[in-house]
């Protein structure tokens, strides 16, 4: 297969650290098939390991459908032994679930032993020199991997994150405006509980209720589009944030499986019309859609010209859950425009999003086979 001049061969190897979790089970299921990757290794923490990974998701296989047979009998690895599992990898997917500074330290661990990680995790989000990529927005950020190589004192290892899963309802559309000059937003999220990892037979209290706060999500929310929208900086060898935009959140946990809404409100310092609005929601493409990326949306936003859309059990699964769902653009009594916004939080916003981050690495050329 060929993109853009980039030819690929053989499958690269890759290892799903924190494999047993609600995010490492969408990685399996998006992987078991995957035209470019190849799963070869899962690991987890030392509780579960050396079982096989149908042993160690028994009575805890949170998705539809049953374990995938590519996974099934392979035996679960100690995520802690780094040097063993990144022996037997290109690179590493990473859903661990342990605190930030474990986290930081266990994903720099593989880093250095020059395995890519591309992570789930918000443990490196805001470190400098890690790019936090959604593909279709910012993909030239991966520029700061050669400065952060220079840091860790690698050649082809480096960490890359993608950005929290309440964002995305929101920061495409706001990403296809960016030419109207968006100066401040207001987004109120309606986060589905499998944000927490959840289902409803893990929490049935979440049943009919609603939870008006999501620890450490209105910060992520009000500051990760910015550093999205930010630059390399050679000077700092860093990125750099965006400073034209304020946002301002509320985030609220609802009793939805899957699928994030946003209600958002933004000014701007332009005036556009609402159909260009609607013609810069439904033109925007980016890198993915350029070079035909596997998981990538064909249509990365779409405009629902209907009252009552988007909603969660219609919209969610657009393209496969990588597409983000916009409606309800109208004029607002104190703000310019207001909207509404869907997208699916475990693919789009997880484990998908991660994926395709990868496969722009592959197409960049910085995640190649240690075997090349």
């Amino acid at each position: 297969m060929e993109v853009e001049g980039f030819v690929m061969s053989d499958k690269l190897k890759v290892g799903i650290i924190g494999a047993t979790g609600m995010v490492g089970q969408r990685f399996i299921k998006i992987l078991a098939d995957h035209p470019w990757f190849e799963i070869v290794a899962v690991a987890a923490s030392a509780h579960s390991a050396g079982k096989t990974y149908a042993q160690a998701v028994d009575g805890r296989w949170k998705l539809e459908g049953t374990v995938p047979d590519v996974v099934s009998d392979m035996v679960v690895q100690d995520a802690a032994q780094v040097d063993k599992i990144a022996s037997q990898v290109d690179f590493v997917f990473s859903a661990i679930s342990l605190d930030k500074a474990d986290t930081r330290a266990l994903e720099e661990a593989y880093a250095k032993t020059e395995t890519p990680v591309v992570s789930n995790n918000s443990a490196h989000r805001w470190t400098p020199d890690v790019p936090m990529v959604i593909p279709e927005i910012n993909p030239e950020h991966t520029d700061v991997i050669k400065y952060q190589r220079e840091r860790l004192g690698t050649k082809r290892g480096f960490i890359a994150v993608k950005p929290n899963c309440s964002i995305q309802s929101y920061t495409p559309a706001l990403s296809a405006w960016r030419q109207f000059e968006p100066t401040q937003v207001i987004a109120t999220t309606y986060q589905a509980i499998s944000g927490a990892g959840k289902t409803f037979k893990d929490w049935p209290e979440m049943e009919g209720n609603v939870i008006p706060y999501i620890a450490g999500e209105e910060e992520k929310s009000e500051r990760e589009p910015l550093k999205i929208w930010g630059h390399v900086d050679a000077d700092t060898k860093s990125i750099v944030p965006d400073e034209g935009t304020v946002i301002t959140s509320q985030c609220l946990r609802v009793p939805v499986l899957y699928g994030h809404t946003a209600a958002t409100f933004v000014n701007f310092a332009k005036n556009p019309t609402k159909q260009e609005l609607i013609d810069a929601l439904e033109s925007y493409e980016g890198e993915p859609q350029r070079l035909g990326l596997p998981s990538a949306p064909k249509q990365f936003i779409q405009y629902m010209t209907e009252d009552d859309r988007p909603q969660v059990r219609l919209d969610v699964n657009f393209e496969n859950g990588m597409g983000v769902s916009i409606g309800r653009l109208r004029e607002d009594k104190i703000f310019d425009w207001k909207f509404v916004g869907l997208s699916h939080n475990t693919a789009r916003g997880a484990a998908g999003g991660a994926v395709e981050c990868a496969e722009l690495l592959k197409a960049q050329g910085y995640i190649t086979s240690k075997n090349a």
